[in-house]
């Protein structure tokens, strides 16, 4: 779950931090994500969305969330 908040956060998606748990902040951002790509809006870090997220995530450089 620290991976896909670090990637939602990098990429503007705000999480409220990154906690480690799939809280409302949390839920909210993957389904504004989701929204955003043309996927389902569910809130579910499935296939589909990881897949995405990992995709749209790589080249953007440090960012002050970058899990090291």
């Amino acid at each position: 779950m620290l991976i896909a908040q670090d990637d939602l956060n990098t990429l503007g998606f705000r999480t409220g931090g990154l906690d480690g748990i799939f809280g409302a902040a949390t839920r909210n951002a993957v389904i504004n994500y989701q929204k955003s790509r043309g996927l389902t809006a569910d809130g579910i870090v499935g296939c589909n969305t990881w897949r995405s997220l990992q995709e749209n995530v790589v080249g953007t450089g440090r960012t002050s969330t970058t899990i090291d």
